[in-house]
């Protein structure tokens, strides 16, 4: 227990009363001003009194509360006239409690919410608790956090009471006051795990340079570092690739994971981003941060990946807009998946749709709730089918 309020220090053992005692405990478990307490308990004892006496007060503003501290003691004072009604006391007595008892649970959300801001951008442990319509809500421990739609990974199959690892992504004002945004799509999720996982990386001999992720199929991540003797991909990867495993099994083993090295060189860097692609011959616009890249025909598909994914990860963790063609046939249109700046401009529209997508949800979940419920598990259902 902390110091006791100077109030408290003056009284006697036998005029400690119950009030007085639940003020202590606000102030020394709660950390709450005293004096920010009582003038919360004044404001409600004068509404309260306002509420049953309002009609014969006349002029509210003339009002005075005055409040012992040590007994809890209530009077009304009207231009110093004691008006308190007779019984008035069991009213501010209550009044006073619910003030205490809400203060302290206003103050316990506020340290609860301080506490996982300076956390924002970790990673956190946690369990699902419901659906609520098309967000998912996760225990974390001291809160609860949400994990919209935007956040979600389509090919993954959530359930109430899994266990998995979220990444905290910011507070932002809901609904329902300031809540915890939680993602398993973010690239940083990725990078967390790393840290988790590799204790190079957590001690910053190897450095997480840059990371481009789509959830659920494929990451790459790009390390580096300055210390002799320190292999950084080998690091990452870990004996028998036991610690890139490790991160694969936190977020799904349909997703891919490559670690590859990061190089101030961009050929080399757009060379190693490309891989599994072999023999590239790499121009480089660095104006226009452009590249051209030739590669052997039957490395093409490789270079490219299944839908452009793995040219559009490099393109995005390289910073360049790469065009791939064929070695065969270097004139020829363009074969490569779209360009960054088509990435750029898709990713805008996502966010857009994703974005109209929460709000049109959040619409039907206060008109339509039991049609929400039905409906998430639906999409639950078609989430398994991917």
């Amino acid at each position: 227990m902390g110091r006791n309020p100077p109030f408290l220090l003056n009284m006697p053992a036998i005029v400690r009363t119950e009030f007085a005692l639940a003020l202590n405990q606000v102030a020394t478990e709660r950390g709450i001003d005293i004096s920010v307490v009582l003038e919360t308990i004044k404001g409600a004892i004068r509404a309260a009194y306002l509420k049953d006496y309002g009609e014969s007060v006349g002029e509210e503003e003339e009002l005075v509360v005055e409040l012992n501290d040590k007994t809890g003691e209530a009077k009304i004072l009207k231009k110093d006239e004691d008006i308190t009604p007779p019984g008035f006391g069991r009213i501010a007595a209550q009044t006073a409690k619910q003030v205490i008892l809400q203060r302290i649970r206003e103050e316990e959300k506020s340290a609860i919410l301080t506490d996982y801001a300076s956390r924002v951008g970790s990673i956190v442990n946690g369990m699902i608790l419901r659906f609520d319509g098309p967000n998912i809500i996760v225990d974390i421990g001291r809160a609860q956090g949400i994990m919209p739609p935007s956040e979600q990974i389509r090919s993954e199959q959530y359930r109430v009471n899994q266990r998995l690892t979220f990444y905290i992504k910011e507070i932002r004002d809901g609904r329902r006051g300031s809540e915890i945004i939680l993602s398993r799509a973010d690239a940083q999720l990725v990078a967390g795990l790393f840290r988790r996982e590799v204790p190079e990386v957590s001690n910053d001999a190897v450095e997480i340079r840059v990371i481009a992720r789509e959830g659920g199929a494929r990451t790459k991540i790009a390390v580096h570092s300055d210390q002799a003797g320190v292999d950084p991909v080998g690091s990452c990867v870990g004996q028998k690739g036991v610690r890139v495993q490790a991160v694969i099994n936190e977020i799904g083993q349909d997703e891919k994971v490559d670690v590859i090295q990061w190089s101030p060189d961009p050929i080399q860097f757009i060379t190693a981003a490309l891989a599994p692609a072999k023999d590239l011959v790499i121009t480089i616009n660095e104006e226009e941060k452009q590249a051209l890249v030739l590669v052997p025909e039957d490395h093409l598909s490789l270079a490219i990946g299944r839908g452009g994914q793995n040219v559009r990860l490099a393109s995005k963790l390289t910073g360049y807009i790469i065009d791939i063609r064929s070695k065969d046939d270097p004139e020829g249109t363009r074969k490569a998946a779209r360009s960054k700046e088509d990435q750029v401009k898709a990713k805008s529209e996502d966010e857009k749709s994703a974005k109209k997508s929460d709000e049109g949800d959040k619409s039907k979940e206060e008109t339509k709730s039991s049609k929400k419920k039905k409906d998430s598990k639906s999409d639950q259902t078609e989430s398994s089918d991917v």
